[in-house]
C-alpha cells in the first residue's frame, strides 16, 4: 500500500474539482517525484474512469482520486427559494434562469467508490464530511491508501476512528472550499501551522499540510511542525497542465483583484475565493446549503467562463494565489523543493 513515505519529493498536487486537475497535471507532478490528484467531484464515474485510464497511459507512479462525502445536511428551503429569485438579475445578463432548486445529490458517490475498488487507484482521499466506514475498509481492502481531509483535532479524531491511513490537515487560508464536515459549520481561522502541532502531535497517522502554502521557506515551516507532505494548489492553477479557465489564470495576476475572502454566495459552502462582482452581490444572502446553490449558480458559472467574464466566476484561490507561475507544474515542484530544502526542509 502506498504511504506517503515513499514520494522522492513530499509535495502533492491538490485535488481541484471543476476542471483544474487534470490528467496531464498528474502526470506532470509525478515526474517530479510528488503526488498528483485527480478529482472526482462533480464528474460522472464514467468520466473519471476514463482519466484514470489517461493517467495509467502516461505513467506507472502513483496517483491519487478525490471523492466528496455526500451531504446529508437539512437546509431552509425558504431561504434557498429567495436565493434562486435574486439570482435571477445575475443570471439574466447571461440570457438564462436559474435552474430548478435539488433537494439532494450525493455525487454518485456509492458508484465512484465501486470504480475505484474495481481500479484498484494507489491513494483516495475524501472531503467534505466523515468517511463512511464500510468505505474506507472497501478501499483499504483494494489496496488503496485513504486520506481524510479534516480542519480540526475534532475532525481528525473522527477520521482516525474511521480507519483511515493518513490526514490533509487544512488551514485556513487555502483556495476553494474549506473541508469542514457539516455544511452550517463556520470554518476555523486557527493558523496552519498551530493546527499542525495539535493534530501531528496528537495523531499516529502522518499528515499532509494544506492551506495558503506559497513558497519553498513555507513548505520547509510546515515539514517543521509535524507535515510528511505538503498539498499545493494555487500554485498550480496558471500551469499549462492545469485544466483551470483561461479568464481564471488571468484573474489570478490581474490587478483588478486584490483579495481573497470566503463566501458561501458560489455553494453554499464557505470557500476561499478572488473578490469580484458576483460576491458583492449575493455573499450576504447566500445561506448554508450545499450543493443547492452549486447548482443554482452553476450554469451563471459555465456562462460566465465561456465569455470570459470572471466577475461571475468563483475564482477559488489562497492567501498566496500572487505567487502562481505559468512554469509546467514538474518545474514549480522542482523549483519549490529545491527552495524548501535552502530553507532547511527535512522529512520527517
Amino acid at each position: 500500500m502506498f504511504a506517503l513515505a515513499d514520494l522522492a519529493v513530499p509535495l502533492i498536487a491538490a485535488p481541484m474539482a471543476g476542471g483544474p486537475s487534470t490528467p496531464e497535471l498528474v502526470v506532470s507532478v509525478a515526474e517530479a517525484g510528488g503526488l498528483g490528484f485527480l478529482a472526482a467531484g462533480y464528474k460522472t464515474p464514467e468520466a473519471v474512469a476514463e482519466q484514470i485510464r489517461a493517467v495509467r497511459e502516461r505513467t506507472p507512479a502513483p496517483f491519487g482520486v478525490n471523492l466528496f462525502v455526500p451531504q446529508e445536511n437539512s437546509f431552509d428551503a425558504e431561504a434557498v427559494a429567495r436565493y434562486r429569485e435574486r439570482l435571477r438579475e445575475t443570471a439574466r445578463r447571461y440570457g438564462i434562469e436559474p435552474p430548478a432548486v435539488r433537494d439532494r445529490d450525493d455525487d454518485r458517490f456509492g458508484e465512484k467508490v465501486d470504480l475505484l475498488v474495481e481500479q484498484r487507484v494507489p491513494v483516495v482521499s475524501l472531503t467534505f464530511g466523515l468517511p463512511p466506514r464500510r468505505a474506507v475498509d472497501r478501499l483499504r481492502a483494494a489496496g488503496s491508501a485513504v486520506i481524510a481531509t479534516v480542519t480540526d483535532l475534532t475532525e481528525a479524531r473522527l477520521a482516525e476512528a474511521a480507519g483511515v491511513d493518513a490526514l490533509c490537515v487544512q488551514g485556513p487560508d487555502g483556495g476553494g472550499h474549506r473541508a469542514t464536515f457539516h455544511v452550517e459549520d463556520e470554518p476555523g481561522t486557527t493558523p496552519l501551522h498551530t493546527l499542525l502541532d495539535e493534530i501531528a502531535g496528537r495523531s499516529p497517522l502522518p499528515v499532509i499540510a494544506a492551506g495558503g502554502i506559497g513558497d519553498g521557506a513555507a513548505i520547509a515551516a510546515a515539514l517543521a511542525h509535524g507535515a510528511a507532505a505538503v498539498q499545493l494548489g494555487t500554485l498550480l492553477l496558471r500551469s499549462p497542465e492545469s485544466g483551470a479557465k483561461a479568464a481564471h489564470k488571468d484573474a489570478l495576476v490581474d490587478p483588478r483583484f486584490t483579495e481573497t475572502v470566503v463566501t458561501r454566495a458560489f455553494s453554499g459552502r464557505p470557500a476561499r475565493g478572488l473578490a469580484n462582482r458576483f460576491i458583492a452581490a449575493h455573499d450576504a444572502d447566500a445561506p448554508a446549503a450545499y450543493p443547492q446553490l452549486h447548482h443554482l449558480t452553476s450554469p451563471v458559472r459555465a456562462a460566465a467562463a465561456e465569455q470570459g467574464v470572471p466577475d461571475d466566476m468563483a475564482l477559488w484561490a489562497g492567501s498566496g494565489y500572487r505567487d502562481a507561475t505559468v512554469e509546467p507544474a514538474a518545474e514549480i515542484l522542482r523549483r519549490l523543493w529545491g527552495e524548501a530544502v535552502a530553507a532547511g526542509a527535512r522529512r520527517g
